[in-house]
């Protein structure tokens, strides 16, 4: 059983219970109650960004050189690396996660502090073409106060991809956890104040404030203090932000829901399609904004595909996050798991042909957990519900395609763009159809593999901005540009 942190929030720097309403926090593969965090309040919250804002601009954060920064992020993912078996089980125990899965998710938090920290040290400011008498330069600057709301699916490479480039920017950082999983958030909290102690910097350069997102991050957004706000969750949600960022003509990233279609060809390997398929929508039990949900299958391949494709779903093993075999383990909550049910309930009521799960698992062994076997339906329109609304659980839906143009028709026709999944040997085939797919991120021949070095984000209402890469960094800060006069002589038009 991992260690359970404290009931505290870090406010301002400090940690104390929050005022507001305790929220237990559940195992879903038990049902266990695991602990109980309170939430912060309206006024905690304006607090930690009263405290965060005297941070940033406080000579010994505001006046560091970009390589010691870096002397932060690399102490920060040592600290992981350290703490890295007691964070995975962490959120094992809080979402339900295969130890194998969150294991990757903890290396891939130390690796995000790593190359940031690398990339900070390297990063370089320019001085541009002049056209007169003058020197000009481009500089980044700190925006000062950053809040990070972040989604219950995978907390800790959520929290590192925010809050590591906004700390390389010279910002402090409101984080606000997902009021399910709040757990690894708040460990990871303890590790950068730990490390923030150890380099004698502001403590009130981050606070994790968790609670109702309704509650919290609203006050997280519409205070005056926080100058930008990076979110990654629902699509609904992320509107409410835009609109309240657009008040205050704040800049923002979104990186939020998806529908993604992955793509068979029928010149694929079949094997190498198969396992990508499943892999791309039924591991994290489908909690992904990028799993693959819409399968398009070219129709002279699309009934041999499905069937094998059915009868390995049937055998995948499901069961809780710690055991070792697990392939499919629990949704994060039960409200998830029945709101994931009732959508493959809607899936029938539009004339779904469920070809296996569409149901909770038989057995004592899952009576008390939320555990929901992975569903595969066909039958319906592209323009369904079902093929056109995100359902964030283990469920794809087929559908057969004619030719290219149907393909890149039926993929495109979505309000999505986040990512897609294309499997051929026709690598003229595959540049094509990527180039034509809107989709921010397109794996050929591969899916879900992700790296810190290259930008993420989507199209339409699948987000704004991109986040990772080089350019990470800059995207928490303001750009300014400089001025030096060199003329020995007045401006001509003082004569």
């Amino acid at each position: 059983m991992p260690r359970i942190p404290a009931d505290e929030a870090r406010i301002a720097g400090r940690w104390r219970r929050g005022a507001g309403t305790p929220v237990p926090t559940v195992d879903p593969a038990t049902g266990r109650v695991l602990t109980t965090v309170h939430a912060v309040t309206v006024e905690e919250v304006a607090e930690a960004a009263e405290a965060a804002a005297r941070a940033a601009s406080d000579p010994r954060w505001r006046d560091l050189p970009p390589h010691r920064r870096a002397e932060l992020l690399h102490r920060v993912a040592r600290l992981i690396g350290e703490a890295a078996d007691d964070l995975a089980a962490l959120q094992t125990a809080d979402t339900g996660k295969t130890l194998v899965e969150t294991r990757a998710l903890v290396a891939s938090a130390a690796g995000t502090f790593r190359y940031t920290a690398a990339a900070l040290e390297t990063a370089e400011e320019s001085i541009t073409p002049a056209r007169g008498d003058y020197v000009t330069m481009s500089t980044y600057e700190p925006i000062g106060v950053v809040g990070a709301i972040n989604p219950w699916n995978s907390p800790v490479a959520s929290d590192a991809q925010k809050l590591a480039p906004a700390l390389a920017g010279g910002n402090a950082v409101l984080l606000k956890p997902a009021e399910w999983t709040p757990l690894v958030s708040l460990a990871l909290g303890r590790l950068i104040g730990r490390a923030l102690d150890e380099l004698g910097l502001p403590a009130a350069l981050l606070s994790v404030l968790p609670g109702r997102g309704s509650i919290v991050g609203d006050a997280i957004v519409r205070d005056p203090r926080v100058g930008k706000v990076t979110f990654t969750g629902g699509t609904v949600t992320g509107r409410t932000i835009a609109h309240a960022a657009a008040e205050k003509l704040m800049p923002l990233s979104l990186e939020l829901g998806g529908k993604s279609p992955t793509v068979v060809l029928a010149d694929a390997d079949a094997e190498q399609a198969l396992a990508g398929v499943m892999f791309g929508v039924f591991s994290s039990s489908g909690q992904s904004c990028i799993a693959g949900s819409r399968l398009f299958v070219a129709r002279e391949l699309y009934a041999e595909f499905v069937g094998e494709l059915v009868e390995r779903t049937r055998k995948l093993r499901v069961g809780p996050g710690t055991a070792p075999d697990t392939q499919v383990a629990p949704l994060v909550h039960h409200e998830h798991r029945d709101a994931v049910a009732a959508r493959v309930d809607l899936a029938r009521e539009e004339g779904a042909r469920i070809l296996c799960g569409g149901a909770a698992p038989d057995g004592a062994e899952y009576r008390d957990g939320a555990y929901y076997l992975p569903t595969v339906v066909e039958g319906l329109p592209n323009s369904s519900r079902t093929c056109q609304e995100e359902i964030f659980g283990p469920v794809l839906v087929a559908l057969p395609f004619d030719d290219e143009e149907d393909l890149v028709a039926q993929a495109n026709a979505s309000v999505y763009g986040l990512a897609c999944g294309i499997w051929t040997r026709d690598h003229r085939a595959a540049w094509r159809i990527a180039r034509r797919i809107e989709a921010g991120t397109v794996w050929i021949n591969t899916y879900k593999q992700f790296s810190i070095s290259t930008p993420f984000g989507g199209m339409k209402d699948s987000g704004l901005g991109r986040e990772k890469g080089r350019d990470g960094i800059r995207a928490y800060q303001r750009q300014k540009s400089l001025y030096w006069g060199t003329a020995e002589t007045p401006l001509p038009w003082a004569n």
